[in-house]
């Protein structure tokens, strides 16, 4: 399974946030996207999952037989940076509200109680309002519902900035353990994140996608002209 962008244009005004960005991701990798804050990573999501419409260009999915569709909602699982979860439900609920809305979607659905074992929610939290959990806690239960419904496409909108240590070597554990079935699409502005937990690096700078090699970015002289060009783009 492949996830090609091609030509790739959106502006806002006058600014032209995507120009001409094209790229192939590959299913079983975990890819960081990098660039600074405001480079254009959110817009690129949004373009992805048809939260908004681009001005040009194509995403096209090409499944494993070679056959070539375009996206769908059902494709995308989407966590957003500052987590969209109901608020005035327990964690508990949450799941089972979650399992029942998409009841015959999910391939044997469980328990919810099996589903927050698996993300490690200590029962006294199960039973908590999702309103009195921390950031972290409220972005574990965002990633979760993602894991059930188990989209071939999952997009993390600077997922584990806000976590602490322990949460997100938990999250890295878990994003690692299914990236062979998926695509999976990390943004970050921190590089040694990407470097830490992702197969590949993609670059969003002046509104293009570019890779980058993980031997280019070992090289120190290499990293620093990285970083001052991404600064560079932010003073601009």
């Amino acid at each position: 399974m492949k996830l090609s962008i091609s030509s790739l244009v959106k502006s806002f005004d006058k600014k032209e946030v995507l120009c001409g960005a094209s790229y192939t991701f590959e299913q079983g990798k975990i890819y960081g996207l990098l660039g600074r804050n405001g480079a254009g990573k959110t817009t690129l999501f949004n373009c992805l999952n048809e939260d908004i419409t681009t001005d040009g260009g194509t995403i096209v999915l090409e499944e494993n037989n070679g056959s070539k569709r375009p996206l769908t909602a059902d494709d995308i699982g989407y966590v957003l940076s500052t987590p969209v979860v109901p608020e005035f439900l327990t964690a508990r609920e949450f799941i089972r509200f979650f399992l029942d809305i998409n009841r015959g979607k999910i391939e044997s659905p469980r328990e919810p109680d099996e589903y927050l074992d698996y993300m490690q929610i200590d029962q006294e939290d199960r039973f908590k309002l999702i309103k009195d959990f921390s950031h972290g806690m409220k972005n574990k239960m965002q990633l979760l519902v993602n894991f059930i419904a188990d989209p071939p496409i999952l997009l993390l909108d600077e997922p584990l900035t806000a976590l602490d240590v322990v949460m997100a070597d938990e999250m890295k554990r878990l994003l690692k353990r299914r990236k062979e079935s998926h695509i999976t699409i990390l943004s970050t502005h921190i590089m040694e994140l990407a470097l830490d937990i992702c197969d590949d690096i993609v670059i969003l700078h002046n509104g293009v996608l570019s890779p980058v090699s993980r031997d280019q970015l070992d090289d120190a002289a290499y990293k620093d002209r990285i970083i001052a060009a991404l600064k560079e783009e932010s003073n601009a």
